[in-house]
């Protein structure tokens, strides 16, 4: 289970990735970069090699972060970004623009942020109503063209514009939210991409942290934390979805494991295509992470939990 080929690529990285996003905004203060640059070579040495980072997290800081981080270990990661959400130089957001000369500007600014020649995956961060999806992906196919970016992805598409896409150029992994809370995907969109052989990356496996009952109140939060507006954490939503959490806690307790642990391998366990990349800004979170990797569940398990899940999430995603 430890290590997979995304989609039909020859990306061979571990199945837990690392989600970079928050070493640069959105979930309160972050740490001073040395300790995220810590945080990020620690993880390669312990056999994480499947990295996540945009354009827009941190305005561009995240991905220099990482590119600074790996420089001198090119050879051993394997890196993904993404373009599409726009934001001015104040990082107000102004939009979504999957246009093909926007997808080649957005594009030679990672290379420079990250300091390389080439991007491993380069995902369309959210698909732009007023470009077809053809369209889009035909510029993306000519970066391929160009060398500049080996393997093309799409994030929180549904299953009509996926099958559209790969079929102007393969399509190697969906990156959407997927997770015991977050099962939107369940369906079509993960029959397709098993259908047509691309990898499921699933961000916020954690449910932003919810699941792993780290997240008890709003108070936990810090006052600048993304999470105080989205509507899952607010009093009355959070109060409900504390089920997600007491059954979570229940199979841990029997698996002699840790909540964190239970979602991670649930995710894990829907699927050889899976990848989630959950985030962590911490070395300690890390390990804890990754020996969800080596937990196993049994069909008979997984059924159980199926039917103890509850059916409805309080709020909406975003």
């Amino acid at each position: 289970m430890n290590k997979a080929t995304l989609g039909a690529s020859d990306l061979s990285v571990f199945r837990l990735g690392l989600g970079c996003m928050g070493m640069s905004e959105f979930y309160g203060a972050t740490d001073a970069e040395q300790e995220s640059i810590r945080t990020l070579h620690k993880a390669l040495e312990m056999g994480i090699n499947f990295y996540d980072t945009a354009d827009i997290y941190g305005n561009g800081h995240n991905e220099q972060l990482v590119g600074k981080a790996f420089h001198d270990r090119r050879d051993r990661v394997v890196l993904a970004t993404k373009f599409g959400i726009v934001r001015d130089e104040q990082g107000n957001f102004q939009g979504i623009d999957c246009s093909p000369e926007y997808i080649k500007k957005a594009c030679d600014r990672s290379l420079k942020n990250l300091g390389l020649d080439v991007i491993d995956l380069y995902y369309a961060h959210r698909l732009d109503d007023k470009v077809p999806v053809e369209e889009t992906v035909g510029a993306m196919k000519e970066l391929v063209a160009e060398g500049k970016v080996r393997y093309l992805g799409l994030s929180e598409a549904p299953a009509a514009q996926l099958r559209r896409a790969h079929a102007v150029h393969p399509i190697t992994a969906l990156q959407t939210e997927y997770s015991m809370w977050s099962r939107e995907p369940e369906g079509e969109i993960l029959k397709t991409c098993q259908e047509l052989n691309i990898a499921f990356v699933a961000y916020s496996p954690l449910g932003r942290g919810f699941l792993t009952g780290a997240i008890p109140s709003r108070d936990t939060l810090d006052k600048d934390d993304w999470r105080l507006t989205n509507p899952r954490f607010q009093e009355e939503a959070m109060e409900e979805n504390k089920k997600f959490v007491v059954l979570i806690e229940e199979i841990a307790k029997e698996k002699k494991v840790t909540p964190a642990q239970v979602a991670l391998a649930w995710v894990l366990h829907q699927g050889q295509n899976m990848f989630p990349i959950p985030g962590t800004r911490k070395v300690s979170r890390l390990k804890e992470n990754m020996e969800a990797a080596n937990i196993q569940f049994s069909e008979e398990e997984l059924s159980q939990i199926q039917q103890k899940l509850p059916k409805a999430t309080a709020g909406e995603r975003y």
